[in-house]
Protein backbone atom coordinates (compact mmCIF):
# COMPACT_ATOMS: atom_id res chain seq x y z
CA UNK A 1 0.00 0.00 0.00
CA UNK A 2 1.53 3.09 -1.08
CA UNK A 3 1.94 6.39 0.12
CA UNK A 4 -0.99 8.49 -1.27
CA UNK A 5 0.44 10.86 -4.34
CA UNK A 6 -1.89 13.26 -5.31
CA UNK A 7 -1.72 15.84 -7.69
CA UNK A 8 -3.01 19.33 -6.56
CA UNK A 9 -3.47 22.83 -7.09
CA UNK A 10 -4.88 26.06 -5.46
CA UNK A 11 -8.17 25.17 -6.64
CA UNK A 12 -7.85 22.02 -4.81
CA UNK A 13 -10.01 22.86 -2.01
CA UNK A 14 -12.15 19.42 -1.37
CA UNK A 15 -8.24 17.67 -1.33
CA UNK A 16 -6.39 20.19 1.02
CA UNK A 17 -8.57 20.65 3.44
CA UNK A 18 -8.22 17.49 4.79
CA UNK A 19 -4.49 18.90 5.56
CA UNK A 20 -5.31 22.63 6.55
CA UNK A 21 -7.61 21.31 8.89
CA UNK A 22 -5.37 20.93 11.77
CA UNK A 23 -4.79 17.83 13.82
CA UNK A 24 -6.31 19.38 16.85
CA UNK A 25 -6.44 16.89 19.76
CA UNK A 26 -10.15 16.97 20.67
CA UNK A 27 -9.12 17.30 24.79
CA UNK A 28 -12.87 17.41 25.40
CA UNK A 29 -13.29 13.94 27.08
CA UNK A 30 -10.36 14.21 28.72
CA UNK A 31 -11.15 17.75 30.13
CA UNK A 32 -14.32 16.18 31.76
CA UNK A 33 -12.07 13.31 33.77
CA UNK A 34 -9.41 16.23 34.74
CA UNK A 35 -12.05 18.71 36.31
CA UNK A 36 -12.58 16.39 39.45
CA UNK A 37 -8.34 16.39 40.27
CA UNK A 38 -8.01 20.25 39.31
CA UNK A 39 -10.71 20.65 42.40
CA UNK A 40 -9.20 18.10 44.68
CA UNK A 41 -5.93 19.20 44.36
CA UNK A 42 -6.97 22.54 44.60
CA UNK A 43 -8.85 21.86 47.90
CA UNK A 44 -6.65 19.07 48.99
CA UNK A 45 -3.38 20.26 48.44
CA UNK A 46 -1.00 17.37 49.22
CA UNK A 47 -3.52 14.84 50.72
CA UNK A 48 -4.73 14.44 46.71
CA UNK A 49 -1.71 13.98 45.24
CA UNK A 50 -0.54 11.28 47.15
CA UNK A 51 -4.25 9.95 47.10
CA UNK A 52 -4.54 9.91 43.03
CA UNK A 53 -0.47 8.73 43.00
CA UNK A 54 -1.28 5.52 44.57
CA UNK A 55 -3.99 5.45 42.25
CA UNK A 56 -2.56 6.04 39.13
CA UNK A 57 0.89 5.12 39.31
CA UNK A 58 0.67 2.35 42.25
CA UNK A 59 3.42 4.28 44.23
CA UNK A 60 2.50 5.68 47.67
CA UNK A 61 4.64 8.57 48.49
CA UNK A 62 6.04 9.79 51.59
CA UNK A 63 7.03 13.00 50.00
CA UNK A 64 5.84 14.98 46.55
CA UNK A 65 9.29 16.87 46.06
CA UNK A 66 12.84 15.96 46.13
CA UNK A 67 15.92 18.26 45.84
CA UNK A 68 18.11 17.12 42.83
CA UNK A 69 21.43 17.41 44.61
CA UNK A 70 20.43 15.34 47.17
CA UNK A 71 20.41 12.36 44.86
CA UNK A 72 23.67 10.93 43.10
CA UNK A 73 24.21 10.08 39.93
CA UNK A 74 26.59 7.75 37.56
CA UNK A 75 25.50 8.78 34.00
CA UNK A 76 27.39 7.33 31.14
CA UNK A 77 30.05 9.72 30.16
CA UNK A 78 29.07 9.58 26.58
CA UNK A 79 25.34 10.49 27.20
CA UNK A 80 26.81 13.48 29.42
CA UNK A 81 28.86 14.55 26.50
CA UNK A 82 25.69 14.77 24.15
CA UNK A 83 23.75 16.56 26.80
CA UNK A 84 25.96 19.26 27.18
CA UNK A 85 26.96 20.01 24.13
CA UNK A 86 23.51 20.07 23.34
CA UNK A 87 22.92 22.40 26.67
CA UNK A 88 25.98 24.31 25.35
CA UNK A 89 24.55 25.11 21.62
CA UNK A 90 20.96 25.68 22.82
CA UNK A 91 22.33 28.24 25.18
CA UNK A 92 24.43 30.05 22.69
CA UNK A 93 21.18 30.24 20.15
CA UNK A 94 19.11 31.32 23.05
CA UNK A 95 21.57 33.86 24.77
CA UNK A 96 20.99 35.70 21.34
CA UNK A 97 17.48 36.20 22.47
CA UNK A 98 18.42 38.38 25.24
CA UNK A 99 16.22 41.92 25.81
CA UNK A 100 17.53 44.66 26.41
CA UNK A 101 15.28 47.44 28.39
CA UNK A 102 14.95 50.98 25.99
CA UNK A 103 13.71 54.59 26.08
CA UNK A 104 13.02 57.31 23.80
CA UNK A 105 11.97 60.80 23.88
CA UNK A 106 8.61 61.50 22.07
CA UNK A 107 6.62 64.74 22.06
CA UNK A 108 8.81 65.58 24.90
CA UNK A 109 8.60 62.60 26.77
CA UNK A 110 10.23 59.94 28.05
CA UNK A 111 8.70 56.57 27.22
CA UNK A 112 10.09 53.24 26.99
CA UNK A 113 9.84 49.63 27.83
CA UNK A 114 11.47 47.53 30.84
CA UNK A 115 11.41 43.57 30.49
CA UNK A 116 11.21 41.74 33.58
CA UNK A 117 10.91 38.10 33.68
CA UNK A 118 8.13 35.83 34.89
CA UNK A 119 8.82 35.07 38.14
CA UNK A 120 8.32 31.07 38.17
CA UNK A 121 7.90 28.25 35.94
CA UNK A 122 6.90 24.79 35.87
CA UNK A 123 8.99 22.28 32.76
CA UNK A 124 6.58 18.97 32.55
CA UNK A 125 8.44 15.87 31.66
CA UNK A 126 6.62 12.60 31.25
CA UNK A 127 8.01 9.27 32.11
CA UNK A 128 8.09 5.88 31.00
CA UNK A 129 8.26 4.99 27.20
CA UNK A 130 7.46 8.45 26.52
CA UNK A 131 10.50 9.82 28.16
CA UNK A 132 11.88 13.28 26.37
CA UNK A 133 14.52 14.60 28.56
CA UNK A 134 15.77 16.80 25.12
CA UNK A 135 12.78 18.83 26.24
CA UNK A 136 13.89 19.57 29.61
CA UNK A 137 16.80 21.32 28.22
CA UNK A 138 14.43 23.14 25.73
CA UNK A 139 12.04 24.14 28.18
CA UNK A 140 14.61 25.33 31.32
CA UNK A 141 16.89 26.95 29.32
CA UNK A 142 15.32 29.76 27.82
CA UNK A 143 13.64 30.88 30.89
CA UNK A 144 17.33 30.74 33.03
CA UNK A 145 18.83 33.58 30.46
CA UNK A 146 15.34 35.35 30.58
CA UNK A 147 15.80 35.29 34.05
CA UNK A 148 13.38 33.19 35.59
CA UNK A 149 14.56 32.76 39.32
CA UNK A 150 12.38 29.78 40.45
CA UNK A 151 11.97 26.53 38.23
CA UNK A 152 10.49 22.99 39.12
CA UNK A 153 10.46 19.73 37.26
CA UNK A 154 7.30 18.30 37.28
CA UNK A 155 7.23 14.22 36.44
CA UNK A 156 5.57 11.03 37.34
CA UNK A 157 7.46 8.89 39.99
CA UNK A 158 8.86 5.85 38.93
CA UNK A 159 8.86 2.39 41.27
CA UNK A 160 12.39 2.20 40.20
CA UNK A 161 13.66 5.68 41.07
CA UNK A 162 13.52 8.88 39.04
CA UNK A 163 15.25 8.71 35.57
CA UNK A 164 18.79 9.39 36.71
CA UNK A 165 19.33 11.71 33.20
CA UNK A 166 16.53 13.60 34.26
CA UNK A 167 17.93 14.04 37.95
CA UNK A 168 21.34 14.60 36.57
CA UNK A 169 20.19 17.54 33.86
CA UNK A 170 17.70 19.33 36.85
CA UNK A 171 21.29 19.44 38.61
CA UNK A 172 23.46 20.64 35.69
CA UNK A 173 21.18 23.74 34.95
CA UNK A 174 19.71 24.35 38.72
CA UNK A 175 16.42 23.67 38.66
CA UNK A 176 14.90 23.89 42.52
CA UNK A 177 12.78 20.64 42.36
CA UNK A 178 11.72 18.17 41.22
CA UNK A 179 7.83 17.59 41.88
CA UNK A 180 7.06 13.87 41.94
CA UNK A 181 3.77 13.84 40.87
CA UNK A 182 2.46 13.30 37.05
CA UNK A 183 -0.27 14.12 35.18
CA UNK A 184 -3.44 16.14 35.58
CA UNK A 185 -2.61 15.81 39.36
CA UNK A 186 1.23 17.28 38.68
CA UNK A 187 -0.02 20.14 36.51
CA UNK A 188 -3.05 20.82 39.06
CA UNK A 189 0.08 21.25 42.17
CA UNK A 190 2.19 23.77 39.92
CA UNK A 191 -0.91 26.26 38.98
CA UNK A 192 -2.82 25.98 42.48
CA UNK A 193 0.57 25.39 44.80
CA UNK A 194 0.21 22.95 47.83
CA UNK A 195 1.67 22.58 50.98
CA UNK A 196 4.89 21.11 49.30
CA UNK A 197 4.78 22.97 45.95
CA UNK A 198 5.36 26.43 45.41
CA UNK A 199 2.44 28.08 42.66
CA UNK A 200 4.27 28.55 39.03
CA UNK A 201 3.04 31.06 36.61
CA UNK A 202 3.86 29.22 33.58
CA UNK A 203 4.04 25.59 32.36
CA UNK A 204 5.74 24.31 30.15
CA UNK A 205 6.41 20.44 28.35
CA UNK A 206 5.31 17.73 26.07
CA UNK A 207 2.49 15.33 28.13
CA UNK A 208 -0.53 12.92 27.51
CA UNK A 209 -3.63 14.09 26.52
CA UNK A 210 -4.71 14.51 30.44
CA UNK A 211 -1.78 16.65 31.14
CA UNK A 212 -2.64 18.74 27.80
CA UNK A 213 -6.23 19.35 29.05
CA UNK A 214 -4.97 20.32 32.86
CA UNK A 215 -2.59 22.78 30.88
CA UNK A 216 -5.51 24.30 28.28
CA UNK A 217 -8.26 24.26 30.80
CA UNK A 218 -6.43 26.21 33.31
CA UNK A 219 -4.71 28.79 30.67
CA UNK A 220 -7.91 29.07 29.78
CA UNK A 221 -9.24 30.20 33.71
CA UNK A 222 -6.60 32.68 33.73
CA UNK A 223 -4.62 30.48 36.47
CA UNK A 224 -1.04 29.77 34.36
CA UNK A 225 0.18 30.40 31.20
CA UNK A 226 1.17 27.61 28.58
CA UNK A 227 3.41 27.17 25.17
CA UNK A 228 0.89 26.63 22.81
CA UNK A 229 -1.76 24.59 22.70
CA UNK A 230 0.01 21.41 21.49
CA UNK A 231 -1.18 18.58 18.85
CA UNK A 232 0.72 15.42 17.21
CA UNK A 233 4.06 15.94 15.65
CA UNK A 234 4.59 17.12 11.80
CA UNK A 235 6.39 17.62 9.32
CA UNK A 236 5.92 19.45 5.48
CA UNK A 237 8.68 18.86 2.91
CA UNK A 238 9.17 21.47 -0.05
CA UNK A 239 11.68 19.26 -2.33
CA UNK A 240 12.62 18.81 -5.80
CA UNK A 241 15.02 16.25 -7.63
CA UNK A 242 18.04 17.92 -6.16
CA UNK A 243 16.98 16.49 -3.14
CA UNK A 244 17.86 12.48 -1.88
CA UNK A 245 14.69 10.89 -2.37
CA UNK A 246 15.53 7.93 0.32
CA UNK A 247 16.58 11.03 2.95
CA UNK A 248 13.22 12.56 2.41
CA UNK A 249 11.66 9.04 3.14
CA UNK A 250 13.65 9.22 6.57
CA UNK A 251 12.68 12.59 7.41
CA UNK A 252 8.94 11.92 6.69
CA UNK A 253 9.66 8.59 8.55
CA UNK A 254 11.40 10.17 11.72
CA UNK A 255 7.80 12.21 12.28
CA UNK A 256 6.23 9.34 11.75
CA UNK A 257 8.18 7.72 14.34
CA UNK A 258 6.47 10.15 16.99
CA UNK A 259 3.05 8.49 17.03
CA UNK A 260 0.35 7.31 14.46
CA UNK A 261 -1.56 10.84 14.65
CA UNK A 262 1.82 12.71 13.63
CA UNK A 263 1.87 13.38 9.91
CA UNK A 264 4.36 14.06 7.11
CA UNK A 265 3.59 16.12 4.11
CA UNK A 266 6.18 16.46 1.06
CA UNK A 267 5.11 19.20 -1.74
CA UNK A 268 6.98 18.72 -4.93
CA UNK A 269 6.41 19.93 -8.83
CA UNK A 270 7.84 16.52 -10.00
CA UNK A 271 5.96 13.38 -10.06
CA UNK A 272 8.73 10.85 -10.96
CA UNK A 273 10.71 12.37 -7.84
CA UNK A 274 7.34 11.72 -5.42
CA UNK A 275 7.34 7.88 -6.75
CA UNK A 276 10.95 7.61 -5.93
CA UNK A 277 10.15 8.83 -2.38
CA UNK A 278 7.14 6.63 -1.82
CA UNK A 279 9.48 3.69 -2.85
CA UNK A 280 11.97 4.23 -0.58
CA UNK A 281 9.38 4.66 1.89
CA UNK A 282 8.24 0.91 0.99
CA UNK A 283 11.73 -0.18 1.35
CA UNK A 284 12.74 1.70 4.50
CA UNK A 285 9.58 -0.20 6.19
CA UNK A 286 11.10 -3.52 5.46
CA UNK A 287 14.74 -2.69 6.44
CA UNK A 288 13.29 -1.00 9.52
CA UNK A 289 10.20 -2.59 11.15
CA UNK A 290 11.02 -0.99 15.04
CA UNK A 291 7.25 0.52 15.36
CA UNK A 292 5.88 -0.46 11.86
CA UNK A 293 2.40 -0.42 12.88
CA UNK A 294 2.60 2.93 14.31
CA UNK A 295 4.75 4.40 11.65
CA UNK A 296 2.42 2.51 8.66
CA UNK A 297 -0.60 4.15 10.20
CA UNK A 298 1.25 8.08 10.43
CA UNK A 299 2.54 7.38 6.44
CA UNK A 300 -1.22 6.39 5.24
CA UNK A 301 -3.40 7.56 7.27
CA UNK A 302 -1.99 10.98 7.78
CA UNK A 303 0.21 12.15 5.22
CA UNK A 304 0.72 12.84 1.69
CA UNK A 305 2.46 13.22 -1.44
CA UNK A 306 1.59 16.88 -2.81
CA UNK A 307 2.45 17.56 -6.76
CA UNK A 308 1.98 21.12 -7.39
CA UNK A 309 1.87 22.58 -10.62
CA UNK A 310 5.07 25.18 -9.60
CA UNK A 311 6.96 25.74 -6.71
CA UNK A 312 5.30 28.95 -5.45
CA UNK A 313 2.60 26.81 -5.37
CA UNK A 314 4.24 24.79 -2.84
CA UNK A 315 5.27 27.38 -1.09
CA UNK A 316 1.92 28.93 -0.94
CA UNK A 317 0.29 25.49 0.58
CA UNK A 318 3.52 25.07 3.34
CA UNK A 319 2.24 29.06 4.63
CA UNK A 320 -1.71 27.56 4.22
CA UNK A 321 -0.53 24.65 6.22
CA UNK A 322 1.74 26.52 8.77
CA UNK A 323 3.51 23.09 9.58
CA UNK A 324 5.43 22.62 13.15
CA UNK A 325 8.56 21.83 10.93
CA UNK A 326 9.62 22.94 7.75
CA UNK A 327 12.27 21.21 5.52
CA UNK A 328 13.36 22.96 2.26
CA UNK A 329 15.14 21.01 -0.06
CA UNK A 330 15.43 22.37 -3.40
CA UNK A 331 17.98 24.01 -5.69
CA UNK A 332 16.43 27.72 -4.63
CA UNK A 333 16.91 27.33 -1.24
CA UNK A 334 17.04 30.62 0.10
CA UNK A 335 14.59 32.13 -2.37
CA UNK A 336 11.93 29.35 -0.99
CA UNK A 337 12.64 30.52 2.22
CA UNK A 338 12.39 34.51 1.95
CA UNK A 339 8.81 33.45 1.10
CA UNK A 340 7.80 31.50 4.36
CA UNK A 341 5.61 33.12 6.58
CA UNK A 342 4.55 30.59 8.74
CA UNK A 343 6.27 28.18 10.21
CA UNK A 344 7.49 26.83 13.61
CA UNK A 345 10.96 25.88 12.39
CA UNK A 346 12.72 25.48 9.28
CA UNK A 347 15.18 23.50 8.74
CA UNK A 348 17.30 24.54 5.53
CA UNK A 349 19.15 22.38 3.12
CA UNK A 350 20.20 18.47 2.59
CA UNK A 351 21.57 18.46 5.56
CA UNK A 352 19.03 19.76 8.18
CA UNK A 353 16.69 17.05 9.18
CA UNK A 354 14.64 17.95 11.75
CA UNK A 355 16.47 15.67 14.04
CA UNK A 356 18.70 17.67 14.29
CA UNK A 357 16.95 21.03 15.49
CA UNK A 358 15.23 18.35 18.25
CA UNK A 359 18.56 17.57 19.54
CA UNK A 360 21.31 19.82 19.50
CA UNK A 361 21.23 22.27 16.86
CA UNK A 362 20.76 24.84 19.17
CA UNK A 363 17.18 26.42 18.34
CA UNK A 364 14.00 25.06 20.58
CA UNK A 365 12.21 21.92 19.73
CA UNK A 366 8.98 23.09 21.91
CA UNK A 367 7.20 24.43 18.75
CA UNK A 368 3.40 25.02 17.70
CA UNK A 369 1.13 22.59 15.89
CA UNK A 370 -1.48 22.48 14.03
CA UNK A 371 -1.42 25.44 11.92
CA UNK A 372 -0.75 27.02 15.41
CA UNK A 373 2.63 29.08 14.06
CA UNK A 374 0.22 31.57 12.22
CA UNK A 375 -0.21 32.91 15.48
CA UNK A 376 2.06 31.38 18.05
CA UNK A 377 6.49 31.23 18.06
CA UNK A 378 8.82 28.87 19.13
CA UNK A 379 9.58 28.85 22.97
CA UNK A 380 12.17 31.18 23.56
CA UNK A 381 13.47 33.63 25.77
CA UNK A 382 10.61 35.84 25.00
CA UNK A 383 8.32 33.47 26.20
CA UNK A 384 9.49 34.50 30.07
CA UNK A 385 9.66 38.05 30.07
CA UNK A 386 7.00 40.78 30.09
CA UNK A 387 6.98 43.75 28.40
CA UNK A 388 6.34 46.78 30.94
CA UNK A 389 5.85 50.00 29.14
CA UNK A 390 6.48 53.59 30.93
CA UNK A 391 6.27 56.71 30.56
CA UNK A 392 7.54 59.95 32.17
CA UNK A 393 5.73 63.11 31.16
CA UNK A 394 7.08 66.71 31.69
CA UNK A 395 5.00 69.40 32.46
CA UNK A 396 5.72 71.36 29.28
CA UNK A 397 4.90 68.60 26.94
CA UNK A 398 1.37 68.40 29.95
CA UNK A 399 0.60 71.76 28.87
CA UNK A 400 1.57 71.58 25.44
CA UNK A 401 -0.84 67.83 24.19
CA UNK A 402 -3.38 69.15 27.24
CA UNK A 403 -6.10 70.75 24.35
CA UNK A 404 -5.64 67.19 22.44
CA UNK A 405 -6.48 65.05 26.02
CA UNK A 406 -9.31 67.57 26.32
CA UNK A 407 -11.15 66.83 23.28
CA UNK A 408 -10.45 63.47 23.41
CA UNK A 409 -12.00 62.67 26.67
CA UNK A 410 -14.66 65.24 25.88
CA UNK A 411 -15.88 62.87 22.51
CA UNK A 412 -15.29 59.44 25.00
CA UNK A 413 -17.22 60.99 27.57
CA UNK A 414 -14.84 60.83 30.08
CA UNK A 415 -13.85 64.61 29.99
CA UNK A 416 -15.04 65.25 34.20
CA UNK A 417 -12.18 63.04 35.39
CA UNK A 418 -9.88 61.70 33.12
CA UNK A 419 -9.82 65.69 31.55
CA UNK A 420 -9.73 67.28 35.38
CA UNK A 421 -6.34 64.94 35.82
CA UNK A 422 -4.61 66.65 33.13
CA UNK A 423 -6.01 70.52 33.30
CA UNK A 424 -5.14 70.70 37.00
CA UNK A 425 -1.98 70.17 36.64
CA UNK A 426 -1.53 72.63 33.96
CA UNK A 427 -2.98 75.54 36.58
CA UNK A 428 -1.06 74.15 39.66
CA UNK A 429 2.39 73.45 40.34
CA UNK A 430 4.43 71.51 43.05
Amino acid sequence: MPIPILRSNRNSKKELDRFLSGAKEDLSSATAKILPILEAVRTRGDKALIEYTEKFDGILLNSVTIDPHSIQTNLNPNIKEAFLRAKSNIESFHEAQKRESWSRTIDGNRLGVKYTPIPSLSVYAPGGKALYPSSVLMGVIPAKIAGVKNIQLITPPQKDGLPEILVWLCQILEVNRIVTVGGAQGIAAAAYGTESIPKSEFIVGPGNAYVAAAKSYLAGQGIIGIDSPAGPSEVCIIADSSANPKWIACDMLSQAEHGEDSSAILLTTEENFAKKVSEELEKAFVERPKRLAMKQNSIYKNSAILVFPSLEDCIWFSNELAPEHLEIQTKENESVFSKIEHAGSVFIGPYSPVAMGDYISGTNHILPTARGSRIYSSLGVDTFLKRVTFQEVTKESLVTLYPFVKLMSELEGLDEEHGTSVKVRTEESL
